[in-house]
């Protein structure tokens, strides 16, 4: 599998088999992904896998505790304009259309969403980290590690789906992972095989027209 169709076959996964890969395959994707590029050669990131009973452990404390959203890192600005929103509003509506999920149906909306707790039933999670006084740019850092990782997990016939939603438990996470004073959680990965027979896993979200977002000159 060369770039072009890892990039092509990458997409978010939500319902995943019991089939674990292995710890030698995790540390690969890890240590591969961390030959991203980063301003300054700085790598801010710290990258924990986690699966098997710590993973449940974890899991089960982060269905008693209460998310709490950091104002300083939402996963989208307030106040969503356009294009943005509808591309978002869109995409959601065709998630729920996967399973079945009508707009009124509250109960079964809220049902999916607290999959998102339990790495949508992945094998392995993987978490991040950086330091808190970070800023943009080294967090821009991490989306290159992220993406570099999903790359190469697709290579290896593994699924992913990228979650900004675990920034809300920083501190249940870090109970259970270990890292240096001052870091915070950045991104979740949720990281097994595909369950291919899974309908929310037929949905494919779509991608703007090059003519909205990219220009060629001087050629």
């Amino acid at each position: 599998m060369d770039v072009s169709q890892a990039l092509r076959e990458r997409r978010s996964v939500r319902a995943f088999t019991s089939q674990v890969p292995s710890a030698d395959l995790v540390q690969q994707l890890m240590q591969d992904a961390a030959l991203a590029a980063s301003g300054g050669n700085m790598q801010p990131w710290r990258v924990a896998a986690i699966t098997g009973d710590a993973l449940q452990a974890m899991l089960a404390d982060v269905a008693q505790a209460p998310g709490e959203e950091n104002p300083a890192h939402l996963s989208y600005p307030p106040n969503l304009w356009e294009p943005y929103r509808t591309r978002r509003f869109a995409n959601g509506e065709d998630l729920y259309a996967s399973i079945g999920v009508p707009r009124e149906d509250k109960a079964g909306r809220l049902k999916q969403l607290a999959k998102n707790a339990s790495f949508f039933g992945a094998p392995v999670g993987i978490v991040m980290f950086t330091e808190e006084r970070m800023g943009p740019v080294q967090w821009m850092d991490l989306g290159i590690y992220l993406q570099s990782f999903m790359l190469r997990a697709t290579e290896e016939g593994l699924a992913t789906c990228a979650q900004g939603f675990w920034r809300r438990y920083d501190a249940v996470v870090k109970q259970h992972i270990a890292v240096p004073e001052g870091y915070l959680v950045t991104f979740g990965i949720a990281l097994g095989y595909e369950d291919k027979t899974a309908p929310i896993n037929r949905m494919r979200a779509t991608r703007a027209a090059f003519e909205e977002w990219g220009q060629l000159k001087g050629f």
